[in-house]
């Protein structure tokens, strides 16, 4: 990739600097209907079916999508699980049947195993798509979930909130 980008003259490698340096606003693309406080999935299958149902539901990807993304998501967790630690999981693919970013979030109402890098029980799960052939993009919003999601301050919050209302805000409060 950098030498892909050294290839660029100046104005191109500046814009994509100032990109990379940005992190996403979670709620630039989760709105309360993309956020489950109490998912009752038993395993980690049970929890990225659930929420791309919701995806679903939301008209955020299509009926017809639903099991391309679905293969996409699982291939991506069967080949390296997505559990960062601290009990959270970060499902994520690039699929081609989109043209922007979704997510979804939930909240497992038992921790769920996900061979987590921590060996904890995953109790946060944020999945997120990117449209094919945007690596760059789905890169940095990996990096700034993660990063967002393992400040401890940012994780208790999350973890205590009540209501859809609450978790959105505290998602709003992090920009």
């Amino acid at each position: 990739l950098v030498a892909w980008c050294l290839g660029f003259r100046e104005p191109y490698t500046t814009a994509l600097t100032q990109v990379a340096k940005r992190d996403m606003n979670l709620t630039e693309i989760l709105s309360s209907e993309q956020i489950v406080p109490r998912l009752a999935a038993a395993d980690r299958w049970a929890v990225i079916d659930q929420l791309i149902d919701v995806l679903v539901r939301t008209h955020k990807i299509r009926t017809e999508d639903s099991e391309t993304v679905r293969k996409a998501v699982k291939d991506r967790e069967t080949s390296k699980s997505t559990g960062i630690g601290y009990g959270i999981a970060l499902p994520h693919a690039s699929v081609a049947c989109i043209t922007d970013v979704v997510a979804v979030f939930g909240r497992p109402t038992h921790g769920v195993e996900f061979q987590a890098l921590d060996n904890q029980p995953v109790t946060m799960c944020l999945l997120f798509l990117a449209p094919q052939g945007q690596f760059q993009k789905h890169l940095l919003l990996l990096s700034s979930f993660a990063r967002f999601l393992s400040n401890k301050e940012n994780r208790q919050k999350l973890e205590t909130a009540q209501t859809v209302e609450e978790i959105l805000a505290i998602f709003r409060s992090a920009t």
